[in-house]
């Protein structure tokens, strides 16, 4: 190789020291720059092709090593629309070519960084410091899902948000046993009820009876009750007791009701009726005096206590087939159990005693315009008085309503409970149909419970305990502001308490980061030996915050000396082959 070899060698790593220096110099400058990544120098020997025993070291050149995929620093900013990737990957951004009345042109194509300091400029778009715009996918604001599979640059509104109607209420409660409301007197049973024939004229109370089989009336009374068999009715705890014929025996006992007493020959069902019925209403048990028995419209056989309200019996039916039923029959107390379709303002102050609070909430019209929807629920019956348990919800329409006019209105729905505290049948929703309040009208509204969001439990206090109230309503706001949450999504904030996402950040990620190609601002692009992008959501973002260069000033230096050296030696093989040189010419003379 010679000494013009080792001149030409030492040139080499002057000039790979030159590139190694260019580089600890770009990175220096950079230690300050979002996103940047730092380069690395790697020093490749080139070996010429010589014999075995021939064999130089060779010359060397300089080679770029990318640190894509080492991380900088991640800082907080009090900016919420930096970012910062916490992991692989890269922004999709765009970059504008020019405009056109006003409006940016993007020239279509994607690049990649991971510099996020995005800002918002004047035309909604989020523009990162290097002047690139971020791409993302657009979100459907009404199933919140992502709409789309191929990125767009984001651009923002600050258009005002649309009111939207409230359509439903998430409403549930636990209601007392004992309502302790103003018109509850421990000294005065029932007092906690709410009373219908205060409000209303109600229908008379219904006297108890019971049905059993259908039957002919001209049949034999034998088909339906036989020799030997007895019919008992327990009337306010008093036996009044119908046994039938006793052929074997040869007598009569009790009213004898199976055959005629004066002829001893058989009688048809309605004859030995009658005779019940005389018998029952002469027997002087209180209750009995205009009580019937007979064969009613739909032909079965029916008992009733006549025009008393008050009195209830027990059937023990020993006959082949009257098929009256066994157990108690109580009287109705339509009065009480009569559901009050609607409340005048007249009978305000009577309705607030007879009920307690369940809460108030304030929903929205179509238009965006407020409306103050107050609850307020009565008991109207109750085991103790021979009903169920049961519950009337109203809310008031009209809150300056005057004399007769409507001020409260019943929601429709009873609401009974069992002995445990459950709704039984359950209701998981009602709705409120074409619900006005205050002349302001909201539209149709469900009111969802839930199957078991209402109950009746025992409660000290005898007040309702409101567990969930919410409503999916909001009147129009104006734009304010923007930030980005931990599903990499855009988020809008709005003065009416909204936060609607507009759009999903997207992330690419590529086989070999590394492999991509450089350009100004941060900039990468794909190339045949980093692959095509593999787009991802936004997992891993993190908003207001931001990624600092990957740069180390002080291995920066350490490397910087070490090139310094080296360059330096390099000198000194030059001005060596240069000595010798000089020596081989001096040998002429």
């Amino acid at each position: 190789m010679g000494i013009y070899g080792a001149l030409a060698t030492a040139v080499t790593g002057l000039r790979a020291q030159s590139f190694a220096l260019e580089n600890i110099s770009g990175n220096i400058a950079n230690s300050q720059t979002a996103g940047y990544k730092r380069i690395e120098t790697s020093f490749v020997d080139l070996i010429p092709d010589a014999p075995l025993k021939q064999q130089t070291p060779g010359t060397v050149i300089g080679q770029s090593r990318g640190t894509v995929n080492d991380a900088g620093d991640v800082v907080s900013s009090a900016n919420d629309t930096f970012m910062a990737i916490n992991g692989s990957g890269f922004f999709v951004v765009e970059e504008q070519i020019g405009q056109n009345d006003g409006k940016a042109i993007f020239s279509g194509a994607s690049y990649y960084t991971r510099r996020g300091d995005f800002d918002i400029n004047k035309e909604g778009y989020l523009v990162n410091g290097a002047g690139y715009f971020l791409k993302g996918l657009s979100i459907d604001r009404e199933t919140g899902n992502v709409s789309g599979s191929v990125p767009e640059v984001i651009q923002l509104s600050n258009a005002f948000l649309p009111a939207q109607r409230t359509t439903r209420l998430d409403y549930q409660l636990n209601l007392p046993q004992l309502p302790k409301n103003a018109g509850y007197d421990i000294n005065i049973p029932n007092s906690e009820i709410m009373d219908a024939a205060d409000y209303i004229a109600t229908p008379p109370d219904i006297t108890a009876s019971v049905s059993g089989a259908a039957l002919t009336g001209t049949d034999n009374a034998a088909t339906v009750m036989q020799a030997g068999e007895s019919l008992t009715l327990t009337v306010g705890g008093v036996d009044v007791i119908f046994d039938f014929y006793d052929g074997n025996a040869g007598a009569y006992s009790g009213s004898n009701i199976g055959i005629d007493v004066q002829t001893a020959t058989p009688v048809d069902i309605n004859s030995a009726l009658a005779n019940m019925q005389t018998a029952l209403n002469a027997s002087g048990v209180s209750g009995t005096g205009d009580a019937t028995i007979g064969i009613n419209g739909s032909g079965n056989i029916e008992i009733t206590l006549g025009t008393d309200t008050v009195t209830s019996f027990s059937v023990a039916d020993g006959t082949t087939g009257l098929g009256l039923p066994s157990g108690v029959n109580n009287p109705v107390d339509s009065s009480l159990a009569y559901r009050v379709p609607t409340i005048e303002a007249q009978q305000n102050s009577n309705f607030l005693a007879d009920s307690i609070a369940g809460g108030a909430i304030t929903v929205y019209a179509p238009n965006g315009s407020p409306v103050n929807v107050q609850i307020r629920w009565a008991k109207i019956d109750k085991t103790t008085m021979g009903g169920v348990d049961r519950w009337n919800m109203f809310y008031m329409a009209n809150s300056e309503a005057t004399g007769s006019q409507t001020m409260w209105i019943n929601a429709g729905q009873d609401y009974d409970f069992n002995s445990s505290g459950s709704m039984s049948p359950a209701i998981a929703s009602i709705t409120l149909n074409n619900l006005t309040v205050n002349g302001v009208n909201v539209g149709d509204l469900v009111i969802q419970h839930n199957a078991a969001g209402v109950t009746q439990f025992a409660d000290q206090g005898g007040t309702a305990q409101v567990t969930a109230m919410a409503q999916n309503g909001y009147p129009a706001g104006e734009f304010i502001s923007v930030t980005i949450n931990e599903a990499g999504r855009v988020v809008a904030s709005y003065t009416n308490g909204q936060q609607v996402e507009v759009a999903e950040v997207v992330l690419a990620n590529f086989n070999s980061p590394n492999s991509m190609k450089r350009l100004d601002g941060g900039l990468f692009a794909a190339t045949s030996e980093s692959g095509e992008a593999i787009l991802d959501g936004g997992n891993g973002i993190l908003g207001g915050a931001l990624e600092s260069s990957n740069t180390d000033i002080s291995e920066e230096f350490t490397k910087l000396i070490v090139t310094q050296q080296a360059y330096s030696a390099g000198t000194r093989i030059v001005s060596t082959a240069d000595e010798m040189l000089k020596e081989a010419l001096n040998m002429v003379r």
